[in-house]
């Protein structure tokens, strides 16, 4: 199982572009730009969840409760095309992924029919089936698994539509809170591939598992596997 988001493509360094266009904006409000937006975001969690939409919502709201009435027109619609400009970014796979997809796409799942490739990501419906379309990378996956959240009920769930047992699952994800942390408390095996820049909401401790390894490429994933390109 593969996420999507900082794992097959770059999102976050999108994001980080309208944040760091927030920031400026606020920063002659506030003492911490950063903070307000995760208190923002935070709030409407429960309710937006994850997405580029949520996000969006989330900075004009941001925008709005720190600025005040100095808050210009240009400035509110600047922001709103930014956050809208993330549906479209480009989600080009990252640096390995098509090489190391295509290998195992041969060697493991057509030699073995029992074996799936799955991608299971999280977020806004409609926004990751297009960032999904737009990688080209549909194809590699017998399954496509698109959650609110990502959190051991939801690895049980996709272990049930799968017909499978949890620990018959290895997944792979840049996200120690989303991907590996729930994978493993599950029973999964998890194959950790930091990403260089971490939302905030996403900061989880660093922890070692038995059932868990650590490699700084995707290109490295076979080697984990036991196989070679």
């Amino acid at each position: 199982m593969f996420d999507a988001d900082d794992t097959l493509w770059d999102c976050q360094s999108h994001f980080e572009q309208v944040e760091k266009q927030l920031y400026g904006l606020i920063a002659p409000y506030c003492l911490d730009p950063a903070a307000e937006l995760y208190r923002t975001e935070s709030s409407n969690m429960e309710d937006l969840g994850y997405g580029c939409k949520a996000f969006t919502i989330s900075v004009v709201e941001t925008a709005l409760r720190v600025c005040g009435p100095d808050l210009t027109a240009e400035q509110l619609t600047s922001l709103l095309e930014a956050g809208k400009g993330l549906l479209h970014l480009p989600a080009t796979p990252l640096p390995g992924v098509v090489e190391t997809l295509d290998f195992l796409n041969e060697e493991l799942r057509v030699k073995n029919e029992e074996l799936k490739m799955v991608c299971f990501t999280k977020g806004e419906l409609q926004d990751q089936e297009n960032k999904l379309r737009r990688s080209g990378l549909a194809k590699y996956f017998e399954h496509v698994e698109i959650t609110s959240n990502k959190t051991e009920h939801e690895f049980r769930q996709l272990a049930e539509h799968l017909g499978i047992r949890p620990d018959e699952m290895l997944m792979v994800g840049n996200s120690l809170k989303s991907d590996i942390a729930p994978a493993v408390a599950v029973g999964a095996l998890a194959v950790h591939i930091p990403f260089h820049v971490t939302w905030q909401l996403e900061v989880h401790e660093d922890f070692e598992h038995e059932n868990m390894v650590k490699i700084e490429q995707f290109s490295q994933l076979p080697e984990v596997l036991g196989l070679t390109i």
